[in-house]
């Protein structure tokens, strides 16, 4: 079946529906992940968007359940050039065309992506629409202009306070979208996590009396979360060691009077080159936002910048003073992508073990 995807400037590209068949509308941005599909189709923080990916054949190694983040496909719609008819890996479980059925996920197929991840660099990230019929395109533009997207992390957040593990430090994590192998990170150091959805009252956090809290990842506008923003605001004037990631990153600087802007067309994939001033090393980084800390609207005298991306010179990391609050922007537990900043889990128990030793 033909089909096609119709971006809001008007411009189109046709090709063969794959998964599911039905119409979708969504924010299409780029990945440049060469393998790591099944990871990024079940990250939350992909949520209502549309991926296109820039490796020219996927699916070549078909799906394992267990790669994925999270038990349910969170993406609005996948783009590829090729799309893999069978699946080379002992481990596989079934294809990528059948497991995008069995998701309701829509996609295409057969299009050219280096012309339109062009497309989506020179314009910046736009709206589209995937669909088999384009007799009346002006009216297609019009739904996809009216199309919005809000409030993102009420749909992937925890539902209700779930508590894992048995560990020697207890973590209490917000849950903004977190990814699968954040908290298998934290349990496989000794620790219990609390996971906590993204609105609960901070004397509830408070008062399972955490030796560290982390922030998640998490999708969408971190304005959104007004909510959420408040409560950091609390936690941060706390004495627990407090690890933010990606959006929760993003929030903990908005909690302390930061600005977010959106980035053009985003930074999504396993190969970002990030430069750590204290160590004076550039390590490479697994990524997935569209937004970024606003470094002339951030306090010099609340935070340092620890971490700067090589690309564009946008804050990567941040060190807050005279707390043992760090964040980040990239992702240091990967999946899909390298573990070249593991090193950070590390070094948040390390800071819980100097507290609770003091």
């Amino acid at each position: 079946m033909v089909g096609h995807l119709v971006l809001e400037n008007g411009l189109i590209f046709s090709g063969e529906r794959i998964g599911y068949k039905r119409d979708a509308i969504f924010e299409v941005v780029f990945n440049t992940s060469m393998s790591g599909y099944i990871e990024t189709l079940t990250d939350p923080s992909y949520v209502g968007q549309g991926i296109v990916f820039t490796y020219p054949l996927i699916g070549n190694y078909g799906v394992i359940q267990e790669d994925a983040e999270s038990t349910k496909v969170w993406v609005a719609g996948v783009i590829v050039h090729e799309l893999a008819d069978y699946s080379s890996n002992f481990r596989h479980e079934t294809n990528l065309n059948e497991f995008l059925i069995k998701h309701h996920i829509p996609g295409l197929k057969g299009i050219n992506t280096r012309v339109l991840t062009k497309v989506l660099r020179d314009v910046g990230v736009m709206r589209g629409k995937l669909t088999s019929n384009i007799s009346n395109v002006k009216k297609i533009i019009n739904e996809i202009k009216s199309h919005q997207s809000k409030n993102s992390v009420s749909l992937v957040t925890s539902k209700k306070i779930t508590i894992l593990g048995k560990g020697k430090y207890h973590i209490a994590l917000l849950d903004f979208g977190v990814k699968g192998n954040i908290v298998r990170s934290l349990l496989k150091r000794d620790t219990t996590v609390t996971l906590f959805p993204a609105t609960t009252p901070v004397h509830k956090i408070l008062s399972v009396e955490p030796d560290g809290i982390l922030l998640s990842n998490g999708p969408g506008d971190p304005k959104d979360n007004k909510i959420a923003i408040e409560t950091i605001k609390t936690l941060y004037d706390t004495n627990v060691p407090i690890l933010g990631i990606c959006l929760g990153h993003q929030l903990l600087a908005l909690a302390v009077g930061a600005d977010t802007k959106k980035l053009k067309y985003g930074h999504r994939g396993p190969n970002h080159p990030v430069k750590n001033s204290e160590r004076d090393r550039v390590f490479i980084t697994s990524q997935n936002h569209g937004y970024y800390i606003d470094e002339h609207t951030l306090d010099p005298k609340i935070a340092a910048v620890t971490y700067r991306n090589v690309n564009d010179q946008t804050i990567e990391g941040l060190k807050y003073k005279n707390k043992k609050i760090v964040t980040v922007q990239f992702h240091p537990e990967a999946c899909a992508g390298p573990e070249d900043t593991a090193y950070l889990f590390d070094d948040f128990i390390n800071t819980i073990k100097g507290c609770k030793h003091a």
